[in-house]
């Protein structure tokens, strides 16, 4: 998924659920913010005071730093959580141990990793987290069928078009793209290796919602995908369990997206067809601000770095890249800066993602 639907249609969600704006902002920034927050380490303070931060993405498809890229720590809480086969935990999906590690859409996995969010709301960064866990639920749909892995299972042998037949175009340009981008800083010998990492090797395919498309997968596998329907059902799920969250009930039986509203997202899915995923994500913060919705009328904006972000807010930061040994001024208001609790929830997520969550299902990534 996109900028679009994680910020985006998250807020939509999220208001839709029964939050104000200023919640749902947070949720929504936090869902997008995952797939931003590419600068990890020590921060120094000019007064003596450190904090640790951590990242949850690196840059899409850049394989100048292979070894970074491939970094399941990274991968695996954050954008493609195992699935355990759609099993329950104690049980194993037939096969290698890699069948474990593939996504799976709505999974035993990522429900309890919702129960376990749901668990903790009450502390500091609990709508950060929130937000974290919305990201990581909601790519559980894009994301089926790969893996966090450097594995045969995520290599794409054929792509398909809608009616399931050879789509020779697409697969020509996805191989040029990597032949052009790839061939130019690696060895030949390291091409089978960098294709099957995530979904490398369909690019942003699983990711726009709009497509109907298909592919085969390393274990020649036909493998059909409606983004669209995929999507709308991961909306209708994150509704439910953004409504739980506020109920403070992991159990409780609540309704799914309201007839009208349900209807808008089908529509603004299927039909906001442009390849650029900001450009989508402008159409729909625009519907939002005419208000189209049921919520009624309201801003919002998104700025991942720079003037206007989360980011300067805490640290009067504009660079993209941090630099080793630089020193920030310390605010005391940098404790409850929004930035600071989102890397709380990153670290709160992510130990219990690694350390609890998946050894349950007999998942050990350490």
């Amino acid at each position: 998924m996109q900028i679009d639907f994680h910020h985006g249609v998250t807020y939509i969600v999220a208001r839709l659920a029964g939050f104000d704006h200023d919640e749902a902002n947070i949720i929504a920034y936090c869902a997008q913010y995952v797939d931003d927050a590419s600068n990890s380490g020590l921060i120094r303070f000019n007064n003596g005071a450190l904090f640790r931060r951590m990242s949850s993405a690196h840059k899409l498809l850049d394989y100048r730093n292979f070894k970074q890229l491939a970094s399941h720590h990274v991968w695996i809480p954050f954008h493609f959580l195992p699935g355990n086969g759609g099993l329950p935990a104690g049980q194993n999906p037939e096969g290698k141990f890699i069948q474990k590690l593939i996504c799976y859409p709505n999974s035993y996995v990522a429900q309890e990793m919702l129960r376990e969010c749901i668990n903790n709301r009450d502390h500091p960064h609990g709508l950060h987290r929130l937000g974290i866990t919305m990201h990581v639920y909601g790519d559980t749909w894009a994301h089926q069928g790969f893996a966090g892995v450097t594995h045969q299972v995520n290599e794409a042998k054929l792509i398909l078009d809608d009616r399931g037949n050879p789509d020779l175009i697409k697969t020509e340009k996805i191989n040029k793209y990597f032949r052009k981008n790839l061939l130019e800083r690696m060895a030949n010998a390291f091409m089978s290796e960098a294709f099957p990492i995530g979904h490398g090797a369909v690019l942003g395919n699983p990711d726009k919602p709009y497509l109907k498309w298909g592919y085969i997968n390393g274990f020649n596998q036909i493998i059909k995908r409606d983004n669209a329907k995929d999507f709308l059902e991961a909306a209708e799920q994150m509704y439910k369990w953004m409504q739980r969250y506020r109920l403070g009930d992991t159990q409780a039986d609540v309704p799914g997206l309201p007839v009208r509203d349900k209807k808008l997202i089908a529509d603004k899915l299927e039909n906001i067809i442009d390849k650029s995923g900001k450009k989508r994500h402008r159409v729909w913060l625009n519907s939002i601000l005419e208000g189209e919705f049921s919520f009624g009328k309201a801003e919002v904006t998104y700025v991942a770095k720079g003037k206007g972000s989360w980011k300067y807010e805490a640290l009067k930061t504009e660079k993209e890249k941090d630099e080793s040994g630089e020193i920030y001024s310390y605010d005391a208001n940098f404790l409850n800066s929004n930035w600071k609790l989102f890397h709380d929830a990153l670290f709160s997520h992510h130990f219990y993602i690694i350390h609890v969550l998946l050894p349950k299902y007999g998942i050990c990534i350490v």
